[in-house]
């Protein structure tokens, strides 16, 4: 069997099937469960704090190759397989902050139980790994899906393995730099980490801000500038043209006068003569409007963006799973011989699991509801959905990578179904909401294995892993990241507090996502959401979707995905900045040059490797901005929990005597910014 080159064209596997090499061995289960911990810790907390993920493939694997080195007995495919598992970790990451916190948010939840977490995260995250096994021959093997990650995985390997310098040092000096960043402003408090102000223009509001965090620029590096363009014109729809809009109708508020030490702390629209008080400051009125309206546009472009995905995919998808099965028959009957890199786990064994895994998710949901035929119509909405949102996962995944997967469109699309069905079978407040956020949570995290488990997989098919281990230790890495799920989400929750859950002298992680999945639960079952607004996000959407058709058919490099418009509709503009800046460095040092076909017509070998080295180096360092820098949040967020929210670290200990200066992290951000393109540039060290 050959495997194929992001070119789509065929080549060799990198170890041949007849060859046998050691994969599942103690010192790659152990390092993959450890790294399976860390990454998933730290993408929870990238997550909660941009709405934003990105794949641990890439660091994992550096990661890896660096310590593996120091063993005489190693090879690429164990390598490969520490890899796979914690990438499932990072991945399980995304669909628990996505919808778990919605949970405290509604008041349902006061703590993240550590049981019905770990339960609910684990099983749901299995659910993906089985959901595509049946999928990974039509969609990895046979497709001509690119899978763009997966293969930048694979040809890392292969670089490391070969002895690559740079690559190690590219990601520590990203981690060095996100982690001191985030010490000197969430833990010194010597400058703030965003920069932002708004003023007045009439009774309409003029607004400006930026995030300083590296995290945030590389991500925006890792994504490109199309994506990155795209999320920043989304939060200007709504900061330059909703807010404004909204404030010019409503007129101008005043904070409400009360007695007592909190003198001017409400205000009130419009003032009436009673209540007059000092003018509201433009931007608290600003945010007021996003989080009480405009953000609900970001609701209607998301539900329709899902719901496209959805159409788009379908025929694709009825087709792979067709495939699927067919090929397994083809391999029971003997029609076709199997060979070592073509076997998956058996399928008595998947519908086995499968059975299995509903008996928890069942007993959940019937905590939730004392009518078990609920719960079992839950439980059947669950697997329909989570089966359905994987393959749609793992397809996206092969068509614009893990990072770029619409997970959090999907699982608004299937929120909303589930809501209004639960509401159909007689379910209401405040049982609804939560049966419909625990659905949305197992589809959540079983779509986003989906998508990180097919990605591995092609990794794995270009390297001549075995699938039925990585399979394995895909699972291996979900359960281990379950685990200590709960534990980090309450340490966040407790030091910085999470969306409307506030801690007095900290800013509190917007966690977007989840936010948004309880409003629309909410919202669903008490009638309560602004469906005008609601409506006017999904036009904006269908115009959206008709002018990514038109560029698709003139076949224009620059694409509009609508779903990446609605999450930059949906986010505080201030942390689409960073993101746009880190685009556009990418694009400004490697956007001419969009593949490796390309790089042969206008150069010779000797400086294509050299801007092919670089380009890796700059996404290394961009991974370990984000990686040091989560981190550090997580361990810092300790000393906040045991001090109770003063920050012991701060030069003031935490009493509130010192103001952080604003510009000493524009400068140093810079620095930063400037950090990153230096290593991306081609020059011979990077090789």
């Amino acid at each position: 069997m050959t495997a194929q080159n992001s070119s789509g064209k065929e080549q060799s596997p990198h170890i041949p099937a007849a060859t046998n090499l050691p994969e599942l061995t103690i010192k790659a289960l152990l390092l993959g469960i450890i790294l399976s911990v860390i990454l998933s810790a730290a993408n929870a907390y990238l997550g909660l704090l941009a709405g934003m993920t990105v794949s641990a493939s890439i660091p994992a694997a550096v990661i890896s190759l660096a310590i593996l080195r120091f063993f005489r007995k190693r090879n690429i495919l164990e390598n490969n397989m520490v890899q796979t598992c914690a990438s499932a970790g990072e991945s399980l990451a995304a669909g628990v902050i996505f919808t778990f916190p919605a949970l405290i948010l509604m008041g349902a939840w006061t703590s993240f139980d550590w049981v019905q977490t770990t339960v609910i995260a684990g099983v749901g995250g299995i659910l993906g790994v089985l959901f595509t096994i049946p999928l990974r021959r039509a969609l990895v093997v046979d497709s001509e899906l690119k899978f763009p990650e997966g293969v930048a995985t694979a040809e890392l390997l292969k670089a490391g393995e070969q002895g690559a310098k740079g690559a190690i040092g590219a990601i520590v000096f990203g981690g060095a730099l996100g982690a001191l960043f985030k010490i000197g402003d969430t833990g010194f408090k010597i400058w703030t980490g965003v920069i932002e102000g708004a003023r007045r223009a009439g009774d309409s509001i003029v607004y400006f801000g930026s995030n300083l965090s590296p995290a945030l620029l590389g991500v925006g590096y890792i994504v490109g500038l199309n994506i990155a363009i795209l999320v920043f014109i989304g939060g200007a729809l709504n900061w330059y043209v909703a807010i404004p809009i909204i404030s010019g109708v409503e007129g101008w508020p005043v904070y409400e006068h009360v007695e007592g030490p909190a003198a001017w702390n409400q205000f009130v629209v419009p003032a009436d003569s009673s209540k007059i008080g000092l003018p509201v400051e433009a931007e608290n009125w600003a945010y007021t409007i996003w989080s009480k309206q405009t953000r609900y546009l970001g609701v209607g472009a998301m539900v329709v963006g899902g719901v496209w995905a959805l159409i788009r995919l379908f025929p694709s998808l009825i087709r792979g799973i067709s495939a699927g099965f067919i090929a397994y028959r083809q391999r029971r009957s003997g029609q076709v011989g199997i060979e070592r890199t073509e076997i998956d786990v058996p399928m008595q064994w998947v519908g086995t699991a499968l059975m299995l895994s509903t008996v928890p998710l069942f007993l959940i949901f019937g905590w939730v509801t004392s009518l078990w035929w609920i719960a079992a119509f839950m439980s059947v909405i669950m697997l329909i959905a989570g089966f359905l949102f994987s393959a749609v996962a793992g397809y996206m995944a092969g068509l614009v990578g893990s990072s770029n997967n619409p997970i959090s469109g999907v699982t608004i699309a299937t929120l909303l179904a589930s809501s209004f069905l639960l509401l159909a079978v007689g379910m209401v407040a405040p049982e609804g909401p939560v049966a419909a956020i625990l659905i949305g949570a197992v589809v959540c995290c079983a779509a986003a294995i989906g998508g990180d488990n097919l990605q591995d997989l092609k990794s794995g098919h270009i390297l001549g892993a075995t699938p039925w281990k990585m399979q394995i230790m895909q699972v291996v890495g979900v359960v281990a990241a379950a685990v200590v799920m709960a534990p980090v989400l309450t340490l966040l929750l407790k030091a910085y507090g999470i969306g409307s859950i506030a801690v007095e002298g900290q800013t509190p992680l917007e966690a977007p996502q989840a936010s948004l999945m309880a409003s629309v639960a909410e919202g669903v079952f008490g009638k309560g959401l602004p469906w005008g607004i609601v409506f006017i996000g999904m036009v904006v959407a269908g115009l959206v979707i008709i002018l990514d058709l038109v560029l698709e058919a003139r076949r224009c490099n620059f694409r509009t995905p609508v779903l990446a418009v609605a999450v930059g509709i949906y986010l505080p503009l201030e942390l689409a900045g960073p993101i746009l800046i880190g685009g556009v460095i990418h694009w400004l040092i490697h956007g001419r040059h969009k593949n490796r076909e390309q790089m042969e017509e206008e150069y010779s070998a000797d400086m294509r490797d050299l801007r092919l080295g670089s380009e890796r180096n700059g996404l290394l360092m961009a991974a370990g901005l984000i990686t040091g820098e989560a981190i550090l949040g997580i361990l810092l967020a300790i000393p906040l929990v045991f001090a109770q929210g003063k920050n012991p670290m701060a030069l003031d200990g935490g009493g509130g005597g010192y103001l952080p200066a604003p510009w000493i992290g524009a400068v140093l951000f810079a620095i930063v910014c400037m950090a990153l393109a230096w290593k991306a540039m081609p020059r011979r060290e990077s090789t």
